[in-house]
């Protein structure tokens, strides 16, 4: 009843009272960006949802579009702005999935929606995140976010899908506000994220 019913009502009413209240902030934010990025404040990109269908999130673009002679993108860290590495360290750069949320394409609390390239590596028990929309947080997030293991991540990403409930949900809710206010587990250790899922079998 509470995922079915309950919880997309519960995800609408916050959403739009979170995109309500922050709409203050989020126009300072969009127009530093907008000057930071060349006119391009907002990074849209394809993600697997519920059942891997396929979606646009939207994000706050923290990085420039910065490329070397060869007409390739720099390194992450040197496309990373002042201004997005402020807006990333605070996670602000995730409040935009509220749009996402009111379209009903995510929850607030979820497995996070990773890239669709990911989908043919997954194996049976790691395609069980996608039983459940993904999230702007999860299980996975307030339990190391970028510094666990890919392995780690699907682990509690399905024990999520197995455990959905208020309770669960307004647990993640409270840890999430924690890890915010504290700026915890935003990169992983030499990287601006997480290193890619394909990586783990490149470097096999």
């Amino acid at each position: 009843m509470y995922r079915h019913f309950f919880k997309p009502i519960i995800d609408f009413v916050i959403a739009l009272t979170a995109l309500l209240i922050l709409s203050p902030l989020l126009i300072i934010v969009f127009l530093l960006l907008a000057l930071a990025n060349n006119g391009k404040p907002l990074f849209f990109q394809k993600r697997p949802g519920k059942d891997g269908k396929i979606f646009k999130i939207v994000k706050f673009r923290t990085m420039n579009d910065k490329r070397d002679k060869k007409g390739e993108l720099l390194p992450d860290p040197e496309r990373l702005t002042k201004t997005g590495k402020i807006v990333r360290k605070t996670s602000i750069d995730e409040i935009p999935q509220l749009w996402n949320v009111l379209r009903g394409n995510m929850s607030l609390i979820g497995p996070r929606p990773l890239l669709p390239e990911y989908l043919p590596l997954y194996d049976e028990f790691q395609q069980r995140r996608h039983e459940v929309k993904p999230g702007i947080t999860g299980w996975a997030q307030v339990n190391g976010r970028n510094t666990i293991t890919w392995d780690q991540k699907f682990k509690y990403d399905v024990w999520y899908v197995d455990n959905v409930s208020l309770k669960v949900d307004a647990n993640i809710f409270y840890l999430t506000v924690k890890k915010v206010l504290s700026s915890a587990d935003v990169s992983a250790k030499n990287h601006i994220s997480m290193p890619k899922f394909s990586d783990q079998f490149n470097n096999k």
